[in-house]
């Protein structure tokens, strides 16, 4: 059995109950290295086999995998293993050789973020929609970043992107964001040295310029952490 476990968005506190339980039993491990902090490898067994992914393509990925089908295999990724994973490949590939799998989710780093910062994605008069996306560099989106950037009344979490901010600043700007706009930076979310940049889009570009690891951005005026509404359940209203 293959198990695909969220790692979380970097603090192992993190980790989910079922993930744990499931290290503790894993008889081999394999991990990205460049994104889950090694700590969480502590819950392995001593005589567990652990390789780390951060050098290997989809071939090597493919034949660890079934090379431990018959074991307890745990595919460790970052964060939750829906998003910006690539599992769907992997899944596609145990499918074709009948070898079972399940995914246990995990805490995402936008909901980290969140937590660190006190934020509510979905304030009653601001913001009902949240939107998870990326700026297209390398890897193709899609989905139009002025499309996008269109739901101007929505939260918006940018994975994978920091080194394409000024991208996005433009665009935004294009498409009629005010230069206040709150635009924030949240530099590993819940890690230990995890930083944050309050800014907006006239001046948050030049002060991120140097991060090179992993980052979120977040754009909208949910930002303000205010709403313009009562919320119907506790208002006294109706749901």
């Amino acid at each position: 059995m293959i198990y695909f476990v969220g790692a979380g968005p970097g603090d192992i506190e993190l980790l989910t109950l079922k993930a744990v339980r499931v290290l503790e039993k894993a008889d081999a491990v394999l991990y990205t290295g460049s994104l889950v902090p090694a700590e969480i490898l502590q819950y392995c067994r001593e005589d567990a086999h652990i390789e780390d992914s951060r050098d290997m393509d989809y071939a090597e990925i493919f034949s660890f995998l079934e090379k431990y089908s018959r074991k307890l295999t745990v595919r460790l990724h970052t964060g939750d293993p829906s998003l910006y994973s690539t599992i769907a490949r992997q899944i596609e590939f145990l499918e074709s050789r009948g070898i079972e799998y399940t995914v246990i989710p995990g805490v995402s780093a936008a909901f980290a973020a969140a937590a660190s910062l006190g934020l509510e994605y979905t304030l009653p008069g601001i913001s009902q929609t949240l939107v998870i996306s990326r700026v297209e560099g390398r890897t193709p989106n899609p989905e139009r970043l002025e499309t996008i950037l269109a739901c101007k009344n929505s939260s918006k979490v940018f994975y994978l992107s920091i080194k394409l901010i000024e991208s996005l600043v433009a665009e935004a700007l294009r498409a009629g964001y005010a230069p206040d706009t709150p635009c924030w930076v949240v530099e590993k979310a819940s890690w230990r040295v995890e930083r944050v940049y309050r800014g907006t889009l006239e001046d948050i570009a030049p002060r991120v310029s140097h991060i090179g690891g992993v980052a979120l951005i977040l754009l909208g005026d949910f930002l303000h952490r205010k709403s313009t509404q009562s919320s119907y359940l506790y208002g006294g209203g109706e749901s």
